[in-house]
């Protein structure tokens, strides 16, 4: 039979932390319902596989996906989501930062009618100036921007629906916005406070350099929530203003010409001019392709611009 709960861990040379890992979710297991473990190895360069190979013939609820190569964090949760069997899909890092007794907890918020129920690290143990720190400015800017309030969006510790995240692709690193995906489907989402334990084993697989890149993904939020069906509104509006702006420059330095008699040809205003409506039409070109290319999309695919939650008699 397949089980109702799948617990989907993504693994980067964690061979320290498996071990314990394991012990911990077979004393878990028996305290929710039947349940399956989905652990993605992301081309491990450890032991890891190794442990995988062995584990797997000790735990009968223990599945073992092992990717060719490192593709990722987003890639190897996206694996694991695939193949899971589950009604219920839960996420979890490997390193034990996160308990794996918290997961009853979550899955008790999901009963109360929530579609997805993020764990939130009330008492982080990380550095706060490395860690602490940008995460919290971080998780604010998200939340302004994208209008989905969570605390803690870096934390992994989720359960969701499987009804959730249909539709909902995770690509590159994506996976920290899970929320937001869901929400511009439809999805209902709470936030509990889970328990978070300093590092014991191996080294954090992140660091102050993916702020630059958050920052891109959240623009890419911005755009996916208010434009990935309408995208000449993102880029006409700007386009229509510089265009205007430009064409307004032009007319003036043309009106100094005809009736002032002046020399125009030496005023870098009119090159300033000329660049501000040939960007425009180029943003309003861009639009209309990008319009051309949504609706191929969603016409070819088969796919709906809404999402239906049930139909009633």
């Amino acid at each position: 039979m397949d089980p109702e709960v799948s617990i989907v861990i993504p693994a980067y040379n964690e061979e320290e932390a498996l071990p314990h890992l394991l012990e911990r979710l077979a004393e878990i297991l028996p305290q929710i319902p039947p349940a399956e473990v989905l652990i993605v190895d992301d081309g491990s360069t450890d032991g890891t596989p190794e442990i995988l190979k062995d584990s797997v013939k000790r735990y009968p609820w223990l599945r073992v996906l092992i990717l060719r190569r490192n593709f990722g964090q987003s890639a190897a949760l996206t694996c694991g989501l695939d193949h899971a069997r589950g009604k219920i899909l839960v996420t979890l890092d490997a390193d034990l930062q996160n308990d794996p007794a918290d997961i009853p907890k979550l899955l008790d918020k999901l009963k109360e009618g929530y579609d997805l129920v993020s764990g939130w690290r009330k008492n982080r143990q990380d550095p706060f100036f490395t860690r602490k720190l940008p995460s919290r400015v971080a998780n604010a800017l998200i939340s302004r921007i994208t209008g989905v309030r969570l605390h803690d969006y870096g934390c992994t510790l989720k359960a969701y629906r499987r009804e959730a995240l249909q539709g909902v692709t995770i690509y590159g690193e994506l996976h920290r916005f899970i929320p937001v995906l869901a929400d511009l489907r439809g999805a209902r989402i709470a936030e509990v406070p889970v328990r978070h334990h300093p590092r014991r084993f191996g080294k954090s697989k992140y660091g102050l350099s993916r702020t630059y890149r958050v920052l891109l993904d959240l623009l890419l939020m911005f755009f996916f929530q208010r434009f990935a069906t309408r995208p000449l509104h993102f880029f006409g509006l700007p386009g229509g203003l510089l265009f205007g702006t430009g064409f307004l420059i032009e007319l003036y330095l043309s009106f100094l010409k005809i009736f002032g008699h002046q020399q125009i040809g030496h005023r870098p205003l009119l090159l300033l001019g000329v660049l501000l409506i040939l960007t425009g039409i180029n943003l309003v070109c861009t639009g209309l392709l990008a319009e051309l290319i949504m609706r191929a999309y969603y016409e070819g695919s088969g796919r709906r611009t809404y999402a239906l939650r049930e139909i009633l008699p």
